[in-house]
């Protein structure tokens, strides 16, 4: 099913994101965790592609296999380092296993890369899958601004772009405050976007690697929640059990303020889904 579908059928809809093993040594791991959270019953699936494609195999193969559990899956596809050939090999390969979705990404230039871009920005293999044709089309949308854009408007005015190219649905980057999602979101439908937004949201469990990921994609962190990473961040299992209390917190203040649709980048941790999922059975 095509993910605006499932967020018109359902009043509330949870989904996960799993990412391919970078080597085959590690591919049976992840089919397991895999395995484990598609028997959550997620709404939808979400599965990552590795940069220049690197790990693209192990995406279509997982993105198949969610897809024999009767799990809607949605295939990442970023282009930033591929070649059209490729791209268009990808999407031969999604359309022959009957994906319905594709999230179409940048993704980021790999260090050294010295090769000429083909595509240069989302919108541009936004439209490439259009003319392709037979795919619902994510892209990814920032609270906060993508850390490239000068302004937070400049970036909707990028975002605006995209979504004429195409995009039927978008996915934000993770935040940590809600505000920040609602704000957002009051911008975007005033520059005129009016596709669902969903939001996406991440259960911190290693408070080391959390700061690193910020520092990367420019985003911020609300003292409340700096103060859980000071307090717990040292102590493996506490940080486990606080990080998934926040981001409970987060998705029941979400859905009770009319998000109809939360995505939780679960990092390939079925049992933090799954303690996720069980903190909200009486309310999906």
């Amino acid at each position: 099913m095509r993910i605006p579908g499932i967020l018109n059928l359902k009043k509330q809809v949870l989904s996960f994101e799993v990412f391919p093993p970078k080597t085959w040594d590690n591919y049976q791991s992840v089919k397991s965790a895999v395995d484990d959270i598609a028997k959550l019953s997620p709404d939808f699936i979400s599965v990552t592609y590795g940069a220049g494609g690197g790990t693209s195999d192990y995406t279509v193969d997982i993105v198949k296999h969610i897809k024999n559990y009767g799990i809607t899956p949605l295939a990442h596809l970023s282009c930033i380092s591929s070649t059209k050939e490729e791209v268009l090999k990808i999407l031969g390969r999604l359309k022959e296993l009957g994906i319905k979705n594709v999230l179409a990404l940048r993704g980021d230039i790999p260090n050294n890369f010295n090769g000429n871009l083909e595509y240069r920005y989302a919108s541009d293999l936004v439209k490439e899958i259009a003319d392709f044709g037979g795919f619902c089309i994510g892209g990814a949308c920032y609270p906060e601004g993508h850390p490239e854009s000068p302004t937070l408007y400049s970036d909707i005015d990028n975002l605006k772009r995209k979504v004429d190219c195409g995009c039927d649905f978008l996915t934000t980057q993770m935040f940590f405050d809600n505000d920040l999602y609602y704000s957002f979101l009051s911008k975007v439908r005033d520059a005129g976007i009016y596709v669902p937004v969903i939001a996406g949201v991440m259960p911190v469990t290693n408070g080391a690697q959390i700061k690193r990921m910020m520092a990367l994609s420019g985003g911020t962190l609300p003292t409340r929640f700096k103060r859980i990473i000071d307090k717990f961040g040292d102590k493996p299992a506490a940080m486990k059990q606080a990080g998934i209390a926040y981001v409970t917190e987060q998705i029941i203040d979400l859905y009770a303020n009319g998000v109809r649709a939360v995505h939780v980048y679960s990092m390939n941790k079925p049992d933090v889904a799954t303690a996720i999922k069980a903190n909200l059975s009486e309310i999906l």
